[in-house]
Parts: C-alpha cells; sequence; structure tokens
C-alpha cells in the first residue's frame, strides 16, 4: 500500500492558495471597498479550502474565485441594510499604489474600477451588478464564467452587466486618465493656492461643479459634503493652512508628501511614520472635480503599513 503524505499534501494545496491570495483579495477588495473586510473575506476562504475534499476539485483557481465571489455577495447583502440607515457615512478605503491588493491594472477598465470615484460609485449597483460588473470589466471573465460564479444565466449576466455600464457609465469621473506629471503640477498648485489664503487661485483649480467629501476624522456620523468652487475653496483655505491648534490635535508637526492613491493623485499628511490623514484629488481638464479628505484611523491602516515599508521621498512640505 502507497501511503500519501497529508503533511506534503498540506503544503502543496496551502502553496497554491497562496498563489491566488493576491488575485483574491484584490477582487475582494473591489467588491467590498474594505482592505479589512476583503482579508476577512479571503481567510474564509482559505478554511473553506482547508475544509474541502480537494481531490474533488477539478479547477482550485475556478473554485477559489467563486467562493470568494459569493462570501463578498454575501457581505454585501447583510451590509446593505446597514449602510441604508447610515447613508451617506461610507468612503472605500485607500489604498497606496503598489498594493497588491489593487490587482491588475493593464488596462484603463481595470486601473478605472479600483479607483476612489468608482468604488463610490459602485455602492450605488446592486450586489449582483456589482459582482458581474468586476469580474467582466476588471477581471475579464466570459459571460458563461460569470455565471457558473454567481449562479445564474449567461442572459441574466449581460442583463446585469448592461444595466451596471449605464449606471457607471452616467455618473463615472469625465476625461479619462490623467498625465501623472500635469496632475502633481494641479495638486501643487491647490497646496499653494490653500497656504496663500486668497480664495481666487482656489476657485480657479476648481470644477464648475466641484465636490468635496470628508469623512470628519471619522468624528462624525455622516461625512461632510461641500458644493460650489467658491465654498470648497473656502473651506480648503481653512484646513489647509497650518495652525498651532492643527498641530496639537494631530500630535506634532506634520510633513506633507505627494502620492499616488488608488491611481488618483493624493496627498498625505504624515507625523514620524505615521500616516495621519489623506487627501485625494479627481482631476478632469486640468482642473480638480473632487476632494476626498480621509482621516479616520481605521480608514488608513493599511495604507500607513504600506507607507511605512517604502522608501520616502522628499515631502512637498517638510514642516506643516
Amino acid at each position: 500500500m502507497v501511503r500519501v503524505d497529508s503533511t506534503a499534501t498540506d503544503r502543496f494545496d496551502t502553496g497554491r492558495f497562496e498563489a491566488s491570495r493576491n488575485r483574491l483579495a484584490s477582487l475582494a477588495y473591489r467588491l467590498l471597498g474594505s482592505a479589512a473586510d476583503a482579508e476577512d473575506a479571503v481567510q474564509d476562504a482559505f478554511l473553506r479550502w482547508q475544509a474541502a475534499d480537494r481531490r474533488r476539485i477539478k479547477a482550485p483557481e475556478a473554485w477559489l474565485t467563486k467562493v470568494v465571489t459569493n462570501l463578498c455577495l454575501d457581505r454585501l447583502r447583510s451590509a446593505q441594510a446597514r449602510r441604508e440607515r447610515t447613508a451617506g457615512a461610507w468612503l472605500p478605503e485607500p489604498l497606496l499604489d503598489g498594493d497588491p491588493m489593487l490587482g491588475p491594472a493593464d488596462t484603463y477598465e481595470q486601473r478605472e474600477s479600483v479607483s476612489l470615484a468608482v468604488l463610490t460609485l459602485m455602492e450605488r449597483l446592486s450586489p449582483l451588478e456589482r459582482a458581474v460588473y468586476l469580474l467582466r470589466e476588471a477581471f475579464s471573465y466570459t459571460h458563461a464564467e460569470i455565471a457558473d460564479i454567481v449562479e445564474i444565466t449567461e442572459a441574466a449576466s449581460q442583463q446585469h452587466l448592461h444595466r451596471a455600464r449605464r449606471r457607471i457609465t452616467a455618473s463615472r469621473p469625465r476625461g479619462g486618465e490623467v498625465d501623472p506629471a500635469s496632475a502633481r503640477r494641479v495638486v501643487e498648485e491647490f497646496l499653494t493656492a490653500a497656504a496663500s489664503g486668497r480664495t481666487g487661485p482656489l476657485v480657479a483649480l476648481l470644477t464648475d461643479d466641484a465636490t468635496a467629501i470628508s469623512d470628519g476624522a471619522g468624528l462624525t456620523e455622516t461625512l461632510l459634503r461641500y458644493e460650489t468652487p467658491e465654498r470648497i475653496a473656502a473651506i480648503a483655505r481653512a484646513g489647509f493652512t497650518p495652525t498651532s491648534a492643527k498641530r496639537r490635535f494631530a500630535g506634532g508637526t506634520l510633513a506633507v508628501h505627494y502620492a499616488l492613491v488608488n491611481g488618483t493623485p493624493a496627498i498625505l499628511f504624515v507625523l514620524g511614520d505615521q500616516v495621519v490623514g489623506a487627501v485625494t484629488f479627481d482631476i478632469t481638464g486640468g482642473r480638480i472635480a473632487t476632494v476626498r479628505g480621509i482621516a479616520a484611523p481605521a480608514r488608513l491602516v493599511r495604507l500607513g503599513k504600506a507607507w511605512r515599508q517604502r522608501e520616502q521621498d522628499t515631502p512637498l512640505i517638510a514642516r506643516w
């Protein structure tokens, strides 16, 4: 009788799972908009993988994709009522560019699907529409494969994709991708204008229908929203001017760094090696369409960890 070394088999099967971990985490992050929730979903999938009769699984990658997708759908459905009760209190968790959880970025559609703008827009989709849209647009699954993953017909998959595309297209940011050098220049001009204390230069950098959103550093139950260029300019002028009170609140003197977050230009406020705030900018036509301020500590955990692990460049402002 030939004995099978179960320990070696377990190591092999664990290795097969680990080889798919980043892809699964990227899928879960896109579906849930939260790195922490994505990690939990992937860990749950690993436990199911360990408990399964793996000899019967003919296509492990497809099996794992199906498990993670449906775990995320369950989370979205159970969270839907809670999110509706706390409407206006949710923002995607930002990730620093280079984070493997951001996943495939070879095409414009893949890069766009993980932007904070589109992750926010996807909250308008049903969980099933969101899954179909992402599996097709970001991971290039066929409708036959999607139908098997979420257990619907191919025709239903096509209908869900059509509705999702229509809703995303109707509300997505205009203008396509922005040249990196131009994006950085706009952000630096914004910082300079905010520090000048003058509203005019700030208004000139904003689109006519610009919006600003802040999580209030996690101190408010709902997001803070501002509209009109003049209102946003006034808020930016007040918020970006350093004061002793702000330094006391932050715990010391901050450095301001330029970064890319979810593929979009951003500035990070850093105290020592801790990221205590992030501001992202959606830019279209050389002007800023959306400003997002994120400072709730729970939303910055993974971004902050990634920041500490990389070599730092020269800050835009060394002592803010």
